[in-house]
């Protein structure tokens, strides 16, 4: 196995990261910012009042996304176990 064929393993496994965290983070972003921008409007300064919403959508995105996250993950797994031969 040579350093270009390694590099192509870590750039997959980073777009394949990219593709299953990347909904379920900008959700959570998005979230805390509405949460913010009430918290300002409402002189609310309660720290931990964005914690239970934003466990309230990434559990529902986790749910939404398990049939997308999972298919992703065993593709990538997949095509790993299929190139191990090729070393």
């Amino acid at each position: 196995m040579n350093d270009g064929e390694i590099i192509d393993l870590v750039r997959g496994a980073v777009i394949v990261i990219f593709y299953v965290a990347g909904p379920i983070l900008i959700l959570s972003v998005v979230v805390g910012l509405l949460i913010a921008i009430m918290q300002t409007i409402t002189s609310i300064q309660e720290q931990t009042l964005t914690f239970v919403p934003k466990i309230f959508v990434i559990l529902g995105a986790l749910v939404y996304f398990a049939y997308f996250i999972v298919a992703k993950l065993s593709d990538y797994t997949l095509g790993i176990f299929n190139n191990i031969s090729n070393l």
